[in-house]
């Protein structure tokens, strides 16, 4: 599988491609090429130049013109490239041309992401999810690994045509497709009895877009040391901690990150891991209120979750990294009409937020701001959860609550 590996000791330097479509305006592809940039950079890759052009649909043979692709290439050669990595996923197709024309190694967003998975992922679930996930996205794409072998010749019990090393290749794809299928569906099993053997503990799970602030804000809650740092998909496995807040004990889950054209390869493939939420009484959705496009984030995950798990579940919002929100001012004269930028936090507040008026909360994970506030929301939601399970335990809450 060192097919999609990026060594991290390496920093390859790479130029990005993307298409400005009549269903991606010139706004929305840069927005996807800077996700692509923090992508390749969480690869260790430089991302150095980008391309992007106007087209009403990918050209099926290269994905980009012919012209665009020539001053791609040109750039490649003169700058010593080595990597050119498209924003959409190619087809077989479209890769065998490109690598032919361009003559360097080429990545689309899917094989990006999926490098990113095998780099990251640590335990034996994980690295089994990523290795399906890879040999699935593999196995339409064994034309363009192939193209440098030839049939196999005939000899003595070797008549007639022979087997292709691509059919040969492909068999073997399939068998491991298989094996690791089943892998996983042994793993399923002791997952889910570890899950039995939690009881009937309120289950809370921490969902959100990736790089919001998910394993910070459970180190916070859960006094631990779950792994957390300023790149996209930081952790792979869901972490699982027993949490108490005043007399209450309650599970706490911190689930992968969510992500914009996330591969089919991978959403099925981990949606075993994601096992925590589908189980979850209550779900807190995390956001990056200073991220620009926030909201479009909370739309990834609210589909993303709908792929999982069709039931509706309670759902507090909470909107992270207020330290770093920023806002600039219209000037009077200024008839622009205004956007996202030019409105302050206080305002934001007011507006579609207004709505959800207890079901969320503005805190900064990082600075601790509004911690407490949280942990009594959390309180409160999971108290209610529990009573309803266990309603002789009522009385014990309103004997603890009054002293």
């Amino acid at each position: 599988m060192k097919e999609f590996i990026i060594s991290e000791a390496q920093t390859e330097k790479a130029v990005l491609v993307g298409l400005v479509t009549p269903e991606q305006n010139e706004q929305k592809v840069k927005e996807y090429l800077d996700e692509l940039a923090f992508l390749a950079d969480t690869a260790g890759v430089d991302a150095v130049k980008r391309f992007t052009q106007k087209m009403d649909y990918p050209n099926s043979v290269t994905f980009v013109g012919t012209g665009k692709l020539q001053e791609i290439k040109e750039y490649v050669v003169e700058n010593e490239i080595g990597l050119v990595i498209f924003d959409d996923e190619l087809s077989p197709k479209q890769l065998r041309n490109i690598e032919k024309e361009l003559q360097v190694k080429i990545l689309d967003r899917t094989s990006l992401i999926l490098d990113i998975f095998a780099s990251r992922a640590q335990t034996a679930h994980a690295k089994t999810q990523v290795e399906l996930a890879q040999y699935k996205y593999m196995l339409p794409r064994l034309t363009r690994l192939w193209t440098h072998l030839e049939r196999q010749r005939g000899g003595v019990g070797m008549r007639g045509p022979g087997e292709t090393q691509l059919e040969t290749d492909k068999r073997i794809i399939l068998d491991k497709i298989a094996r690791l299928k089943k892998e996983l569906v042994d793993i399923d099993k002791q997952k889910s009895v570890q899950r039995k053997n939690r009881g009937k503990m309120v289950r809370v799970a921490l969902v959100g877009y990736t790089n919001v602030g998910k394993s910070t804000l459970m180190n916070l809650l859960s006094k631990s040391e779950v792994f957390a740092e300023n790149k996209l998909f930081a952790t792979l496995d869901t972490t699982v901690r027993k949490v108490i807040i005043e007399n209450l004990p309650f599970l706490l889950s911190d689930t992968v990150g969510f992500i914009r054209k996330l591969p089919t390869e991978l959403v099925e493939s981990f949606k075993s891991t994601l096992d925590e939420v589908r189980e979850a009484d209550l779900l807190v959705h995390i956001v990056d209120i200073s991220h620009p496009t926030f909201e479009e984030q909370i739309e990834v995950v609210n589909r993303t979750l709908a792929e999982i798990d069709k039931t509706e579940k309670p759902m507090i919002m909470v909107f992270n990294k207020v330290d770093a929100f920023t806002f600039v001012p219209k000037e009077e004269d200024d008839l622009t009409p205004r956007g996202r930028e030019n409105i302050d936090l206080d305002e934001l507040k007011r507006t579609w937020m207004g709505k959800l008026q207890d079901n969320c909360i503005f805190i900064s994970a990082k600075e601790r701001t509004n911690i407490e506030a949280l942990k009594e929301m959390l309180y409160e939601r999971v108290k209610q959860i529990h009573i309803t399970r266990f309603p002789y335990n009522d009385f014990l809450f309103q004997q603890y609550d009054e002293e």
